[in-house]
């Protein structure tokens, strides 16, 4: 595994080539991305080797995908029509059954494996890259008997290696439950981001009043519009799904606090409370 190409150099792409450098000390990392900028900082960040196109995929041994997910099914098609047969793709996307169904029919679908790294932060860009993040992080893999099994061997290797846990499921799963865990969270915090912005326009002081869980809870509003709208628009019907459902509970708890109906409003908290083992469990 010794000649990898990454396609998009941000927080995803970058942080994999830390990591892929750090385990395989001969890996040669090759960066393509649309914005050139992005390719001049991930070189003076020591994070590929050197720049890389399209006609150069014909030598690679792993191509990893990390684009926006709009960008990732128009591409997809064109990565595996570029590269040789012993070549693995691999996407990192984070919404699986539009990228899987765009390569369906493709003639090197053998060579592709759709996956979905659970890790990342509210940052973005090639100095948003990070050491370690995937580290004990869960990677969703889709389709895996559709991938060559040699190149499935050379995937978990390499997720191994860089310290994922790996589970399986099939892409309309993923994106239901993704819709969930993730896409829900981040709705959330725009829009209690949005909130508190239009009452500071009334109350100066609000965000001097802010604490950490503000902070927190805000936390993913930071992240990049252009990578989540393309989320939300693949993934739309979960989305809306689960917002309904959001919704109704958000109505409920309003109803109980006008009915001042606090021994509800307790018990509904405490039952909530057993997210905390739930999620003990996951570390």
């Amino acid at each position: 595994m010794n000649n990898i190409h990454i396609i998009g150099i941000g927080l995803i792409g970058g942080s994999l080539a830390i990591d892929i450098k750090s385990k395989y000390t001969n890996a040669k990392i090759f960066g393509i991305d649309s914005n050139d900028k992005h390719l001049d900082e991930a070189l003076n960040l020591n994070l590929i080797d050197a720049k890389a196109t399209y006609d150069d995929l014909q030598q690679a041994d792993v191509v990893i995908l990390s684009i926006p997910v709009d960008k990732a099914i128009v591409e997809l098609p064109k990565v595996l029509d570029k590269i040789g047969d012993q070549t693995l793709v691999i996407d990192v996307g984070s919404t699986k059954l539009p990228v899987c169904k765009s390569v369906e029919n493709h003639k090197k679908r053998r060579n592709f494996l759709a996956t979905h790294p659970i890790a990342g932060t509210e940052f973005s860009g090639p100095k948003a890259a990070i050491a370690h993040l995937f580290e004990k992080k869960t990677n969703i893999i889709c389709e895996v008997e559709k991938t060559t099994f040699k190149l499935q061997e050379k995937a978990l290797k390499l997720f191994t290696d860089l310290g994922m846990r790996i589970r399986y499921m099939n892409p309309e799963a993923h994106d239901k439950h993704i819709a969930y865990v993730s896409h829900l969270s981040h709705i959330s915090s725009f829009m209690l981001g949005k909130t508190v912005i239009e009452k500071e326009k009334n109350e100066r002081d609000i965000f001097d009043m802010a604490g950490s869980g503000f902070e927190s809870t805000v936390r993913l509003a930071k992240s990049s519009p252009a990578m989540w709208t393309p989320i939300f628009k693949q993934n739309r019907d979960n989305v809306i799904e689960t917002l309904d459902e959001y919704i109704t509970n958000l109505k409920q708890f309003k109803a109980l606090m006008e009915a001042d109906d606090f021994n509800a409003i307790y018990t509904e908290m405490e039952n909530t409370n057993h997210i905390k083992d739930i999620l003990k469990g996951l570390i």
